[in-house]
C-alpha cells in the first residue's frame, strides 16, 4: 500500500481507501459479520482512509466503523451531514438549518465512538444549502475539537470558493471515474488553485468498470442500481465496446479492469483518491492492488480517449 497527504496540509493516508456504501445492503445483502470481517481485512491490508456517512444504513455502519477502528489511531475516518436522507433509494428531505450539523456531528462521534471526527463532509449537493452559515457552524466544531478537517461533498466552484473563504476545506468528494461522470467544470481547477484534495467516489462506476456486469447483470432485488438509468439495457449495450476494450488493455497489463481503472485515477495530475465500495474480500484485495500499478502515459491517454468525460445527455444520481 501507498500512502499520500490528502492536501498539503490533510492528514496522511492510503492512497486507495474503502467507501461502505455496499456494507449497507443497497447492492445486495451483507450481514453484519460479514461487513466487520471487510472493514478489518482492510484495515490488517493497510487502509488508513474509511469513508461513511451518518445515515447509511440508519447509522450501523458508522457503528461498525466505531468498533473496528478503535485503538489505531493511524486511521483516517470520514463521514458528512447536511441533508436528511430516507428509505431504501436515498429519498431526501433537505434540512439547511446549520443546526442539524450539531446533531450529525455528535450523533456520528457517539457511533463511531471517538471525540474527534477526522473530516466531515458538507452535503452541498442541494442548491438550497446555505453554504457560508453552514461552514461557519462546522468551523465552531473544529475550534470544539470535535472535527479535525472539513470537506464538502459536490459542489460547484463558486460554492467550493464561499466555503474555503470561510474555513479552510481539506477535501473535495466527487463522482470521478472512467465511466460517465468527471468533475463538473471549473471543479478541477479550482481545487488544484485553493489545495484541495480530491476523493472519488463510486470510483469503479458502481461496479460496471469492473467487467464483471455481463449483458444480465441480475441485480439482487432492492438493489439500487435498478433505479439507476445507466444500467438500463440500451446503456448496457452502449457501453459494452468501451468496456471490451478497457478489458483488453487490462489484460495486456496483466491485471483486471477495475484494477486498471482505479489505476488511471491514481494516477491523475491532481492526486485523486478513490475510496472504492465493496462487501467482497476478493474484490477489496484487487481494488488495493490498484496502488502498486505504475500506468504507462500512453495507456492513460487511450483511457481518456476510450471514455470521455460525462457523455451528452447523461447525469448520475446525487452523491451518497
Amino acid at each position: 500500500m501507498r500512502y499520500t497527504r490528502l492536501g498539503p496540509s490533510g492528514p496522511v493516508i492510503s492512497s486507495v481507501g474503502l467507501g461502505s456504501l455496499a456494507l449497507t445492503g443497497v447492492y445486495g445483502h451483507t450481514g453484519a459479520a460479514d461487513a466487520d470481517r471487510l472493514i478489518r481485512s482492510a484495515l490488517d491490508a493497510g487502509v488508513t482512509l474509511l469513508d461513511t456517512a451518518g445515515f447509511y444504513a440508519g447509522g450501523q455502519v458508522e457503528s461498525l466503523i466505531g468498533r473496528a477502528v478503535a485503538g489505531r489511531e493511524e486511521v483516517v475516518v470520514t463521514t458528512r451531514g447536511g441533508v436528511r436522507r430516507h428509505g431504501p433509494r436515498g429519498t431526501e428531505e433537505f434540512d439547511g438549518r446549520p443546526g442539524s450539523l450539531d446533531r450529525d456531528c455528535d450523533a456520528s462521534l457517539r457511533r463511531l465512538r471517538t471525540g474527534r471526527i477526522d473530516l466531515f463532509y458538507l452535503d452541498c449537493q442541494d442548491e438550497r444549502l446555505a453554504v457560508e452559515p453552514s461552514v461557519a457552524r462546522l468551523s465552531e466544531l473544529v475550534a470544539a475539537g470535535k472535527i479535525g478537517h472539513l470537506g464538502l461533498t459536490g459542489g460547484t466552484p463558486q460554492q467550493v470558493r464561499r466555503a474555503h473563504a470561510v474555513h479552510p476545506i481539506t477535501a473535495l468528494a466527487v463522482e470521478y471515474s472512467l465511466w460517465v461522470h468527471r468533475p463538473a467544470p471549473g471543479v478541477p481547477a479550482t481545487v488544484r488553485e485553493l489545495g484541495i484534495a480530491v476523493v472519488a467516489a463510486r470510483p469503479l462506476g458502481r461496479g460496471f468498470l469492473t467487467g464483471r456486469m455481463g449483458p444480465h447483470p441480475g441485480f439482487e432485488p432492492g438493489d439500487w442500481r435498478h433505479a439507476d438509468p445507466r444500467f438500463g439495457p440500451a446503456e448496457r449495450n452502449s457501453g459494452a465496446p468501451r468496456l471490451k476494450a478497457l478489458e483488453a488493455m487490462a489484460a495486456r497489463l496483466d491485471v483486471g479492469a477495475g484494477r486498471l481503472a482505479l489505476s488511471w485515477l491514481l494516477a491523475q495530475d491532481d492526486g485523486v483518491v478513490p475510496v472504492p465500495s465493496t462487501r467482497d474480500p476478493i474484490h477489496l484485495e484487487m481494488n488495493l492492488a490498484a496502488s502498486s500499478v505504475e500506468l504507462p502515459a500512453e495507456t492513460r491517454e487511450a483511457l481518456s480517449e476510450l471514455f470521455p468525460a460525462c457523455p451528452a445527455g447523461q447525469s448520475s444520481p446525487p452523491l451518497l
